[in-house]
């Protein structure tokens, strides 16, 4: 084991520098690297052209834009190295660079795309999923060149363009790139921690199966009153088949939807009984009237451990000013299913398939599209390198670092972990109410602050591991 070096002067030059880093993530803020709207292919390239000069100035050795999908018509990842010893480990870091879509724009205080810093927080879309968080690694980075000329580990660094859109690509580019991206250890910055101020390291995500449902009838919209009553209304059909999918307990009526879950133990359930949860503030933070979900399990485990289907939209019909009497010839509704282990999200669209066939009336036709997926991620907390990154991230925030595990879908994490066979830690910086899909996105800039200090921790410590 190498004897540990003093920290201060990285961390003094992290302090030395705090507001000069804040405005250069404003700067790549700006860039509006929606990738789910073709309309903005060309931000989501000037975005990743953007965190290039940045790695690029910095001085890291090898910076490359990686092309996705067949011919390239995929949007571009970055790749970037620097090589300390080949006796330190090689650490894999990973984020994403673009951004989801701001709609609606009207919701906004600030415009999305102009981050202002108010309340100790920067106020824009991307703040925090996940340019922020990816920008502290930079910084980190940085920190440690400016003062020491090197890292005291070896890194490597892939920051995507497609998170948001499902990561369609990134299987085929992790196997293309295999030798490049070998690694230690990952560690992936885009997931929020408890609370402010509580050092967390999520070890589970659940996963995706996200689907759209289309009911089509008669060939045109019909006059209601000339054929309501003798022709299937494709909206009803709909209404009622989304109505079917969960009974009064909130259970999901898909036969095969619980037959892989993997149920928590005792010890588990302790572990997220433990934490310090205030339900009422966070219900406070929805908006919602209460809390409502499967009938057994806490808050916790149900946005944690427990699978969900959820409605994301509804679109049929005429739903504009006036009136309009019509019986519409199609309805369709997007859903998304959050997986745990041990489910698999090709099984589940298929489940969700056969259910919708089985309960279509005669008069409508029925048609769900699998539109993209991932799958659940259980970290093995056993490794002794979580115990490391909890001391790293203790030391920044100056208090013990918890276990949680998150909601939401990062299909790289369980990706990357089958194809290296290495543990990924998932070591976030934001906050569960931070917006990041919603108006208004924000990131808290002591998170920020604090989080460059424990990712400069974590390097530091793992090159004693």
């Amino acid at each position: 084991m190498l004897d540990p070096a003093p920290m201060e002067d990285v961390l003094a030059y992290i302090d030395g520098h705090r507001a000069r880093f804040v405005e250069e993530l404003r700067e790549w803020v700006r860039i509006p690297a929606i990738s789910s709207d073709p309309s903005h292919r060309a931000d989501v390239l000037k975005n990743a052209q953007h965190l290039m000069a940045q790695l690029e100035a910095i001085g890291m050795e090898d910076v490359q834009l990686w092309p996705t999908g067949p011919g390239g018509t995929g949007h571009p990842a970055v790749f970037a190295e620097l090589r300390s010893s080949p006796d330190r480990p090689t650490l894999l870091v990973y984020g994403h660079h673009d951004v989801q879509p701001v709609d609606p724009l009207e919701a906004w205080v600030s415009p999305p795309f102009d981050p202002v810093i108010r309340e100790g927080r920067m106020w824009g879309r991307g703040v925090v999923d996940d340019k922020g968080q990816v920008h502290i690694h930079v910084k980190a980075i940085e920190s440690f060149l400016r003062t020491r000329g090197k890292l005291p580990v070896n890194l490597k660094l892939i920051v995507e363009g497609e998170e948001e859109i499902g990561s369609a690509n990134l299987d085929a580019l992790l196997a293309e790139k295999s030798k490049e991206l070998a690694a230690d250890f990952v560690c992936v910055s885009d997931t929020a921690m408890f609370g402010r101020g509580i050092p967390s390291l999520c070890v589970g995500l659940r996963g995706m199966a996200y689907l759209e449902v289309h009911v089509t009838g008669p060939s045109i919209d019909l006059h209601s009153g000339s054929f309501g009553g003798g022709i299937a209304n494709p909206v009803n059909v709909l209404a009622r088949l989304i109505a079917r999918l969960h009974d009064d307990d909130g259970r999901v009526q898909v036969p095969g939807f619980y037959d892989k879950v993997v149920a928590l133990t005792k010890a588990e359930r302790e572990e997220i009984h433990g934490l310090p949860f205030d339900e009422p503030a966070w219900l406070a933070s929805t908006g919602a009237p209460a809390a409502a979900g499967e009938k057994g399990y806490t808050t916790l485990e149900r946005v944690w451990t427990r699978p969900a289907l959820d409605c994301n939209g509804i679109v049929g019909g005429f739903h504009g000013d006036g009136s309009k009497t019509i019986i519409p010839s199609k309805a369709s509704a997007k859903i998304s299913c959050r997986l745990v282990p041990d489910q698999e999200p090709e099984e589940i669209a298929q489940q969700l398939g056969a259910f919708f066939q089985r309960h279509a009336p005669p008069g409508v036709k029925v048609k769900v599209d699998y539109l993209h997926g991932g799958r659940p991620y259980l970290a093995p907390t056993d490794h002794p390198v979580f115990e490391v990154a909890k001391r790293a991230f203790a030391k920044a925030f100056g208090r013990p670092t918890v276990f949680i595990r998150e909601g939401g879908s990062i299909p790289f994490v369980r990706t990357i972990a089958d194809r290296t066979g290495k543990p990924c830690l998932l070591m976030g910086f934001g906050q569960p109410d931070e917006n990041s899909h919603a108006p208004n996105e924000w990131l808290d800039l002591e998170n920020y602050h604090l989080g460059i200090k424990s990712a400069a921790y974590l390097y530091d410590e793992l090159s004693r591991i």
